[in-house]
């Protein structure tokens, strides 16, 4: 963990601190449907499927595919510009829903749609752990 931490930070409304939590434990929870029994995120306070609010957090396998991915090259943000050209991709987890991330531990002319991954976990403070995502070797 750096000394400080100067890029943006997650500001978690209610529903979504279940999910903070968990990846702090360096777990990925998202919410299950009792009702129909869609897995979603980002977090919210009904099913995006049926608009049940009758739901439970569930522990994820981790594991997904690489959708799509892009590198970007501006500096968005001044805290980004050692990281350009930084990757962001779109995984699609075995459970369903997609997530936009990073992909680490592999050079980003190796990243291909349909890769393997797994999630891992950066801890970028001590309160917030970001979940990225590494190749399946």
């Amino acid at each position: 963990m750096a000394n400080e931490y100067t890029k943006p930070l997650p500001r978690p409304e209610p529903v979504e601190v279940p999910f903070w939590q968990a990846t702090k434990n360096h777990e990925l929870h998202l919410q299950r449907c009792l009702k129909c029994g869609n897995v979603w995120y980002p977090p919210g306070e009904s099913c995006t499927k049926c608009a049940s609010t009758d739901y439970k957090w569930s522990k994820m396998s981790g594991k997904g595919t690489i959708w799509s991915w892009a590198l970007f090259y501006q500096k968005y943000f001044p805290s980004f510009a050692q990281d350009i050209p930084y990757n962001t991709v779109i995984v699609q987890l075995e459970e369903g829903p997609w997530m936009i991330s990073n992909i680490v531990g592999i050079n980003n002319q190796e990243i291909q749609c349909d890769m393997p991954v797994e999630a891992v976990f950066d801890d970028v403070t001590e309160e917030v752990a970001l979940v990225k995502f590494k190749p399946i070797i």
